[in-house]
């Protein structure tokens, strides 16, 4: 895996800080719930699991989301893998991501099955295809030739991590979200919600986990230009 690692803290022994934007890698109250209230519920999973599903994220992080989503997968007894791919501009060590997963005895055996494979960009198992792309997302995401079913936003908060929350990275999201297709992130700030809404998304708020009141919902209208081009499980 290329890519600078990114200095971290520890808070509460289990959550990892990057110090470079001062900010958590998922919620101090419990990382897990988050994930499951903002990305899984907030993208409408399991319910709009099918054959060839793709999601897509913004920040990798611990690799939480991707924990989440596949306990998920496999729950409910979907058919064939789940395609899940990651931009990560500061991809942290295996021994890191081992030390957050930990902290979620939920996911401890699908965290066991991965841990092999952490530092990987890609790899394959009978029930998910895995891509890590490495850079910036700002240049990586337009050069990308797949589509999402379902994007998981998860970038640092925009105050801090402006870069991936700006017009033309939403832009390119929208532009790589299959029809019909949706996004999910924690933040309702304004500006990140104007800029989805302006990219082509339709827009909603709901309520947010924990202490945070809102977060965001967007969904790729059905009915664009483009919907005769391959959909989803790009």
């Amino acid at each position: 895996m290329q890519g600078q690692r990114p200095a971290l803290a520890w808070k509460e022994g289990d959550v990892p800080v990057a110090t470079r934007f001062d900010d958590p890698y998922f919620s101090l109250g419990n990382g897990l719930a988050e994930t499951g209230h903002v990305f899984l519920a907030g993208n409408d999973l399991p319910a709009r699991f099918g054959a060839g599903f793709h999601v897509a994220e913004l920040g990798f992080g611990t690799g939480l989301n991707l924990l989440a989503v596949w306990k998920l997968w496999r729950e409910t007894g979907q058919s064939g893998p789940l395609h899940f791919t990651t931009f990560e501009a500061y991809p942290m060590e295996a021994a890191d991501m081992a030390r957050a997963q930990a902290a979620f005895p939920e996911i401890a055996e699908l965290a066991e099955e991965l841990a092999p494979h952490l530092g990987e960009t890609a790899f394959t198992l009978p029930d998910l295809t895995f891509e890590m792309i490495v850079g910036d997302a700002r240049d990586a995401l337009p050069a990308w030739d797949g589509r999402a079913d379902a994007w998981f936003l998860d970038g640092f908060a925009p105050a801090k991590n402006p870069e991936l929350w700006g017009e033309n990275l939403m832009q390119a999201v929208h532009d790589h979200t299959a029809p019909g297709g949706t996004a999910a992130t924690y933040t309702a700030a304004g500006h990140v919600r104007r800029a989805l809404a302006a990219a082509g998304f339709e827009v909603t708020r709901a309520p947010g986990f924990g202490r945070k009141r809102h977060m965001t919902r967007a969904q790729r209208p059905n009915t664009d230009a483009d919907a005769s081009m391959e959909g989803q499980g790009a």
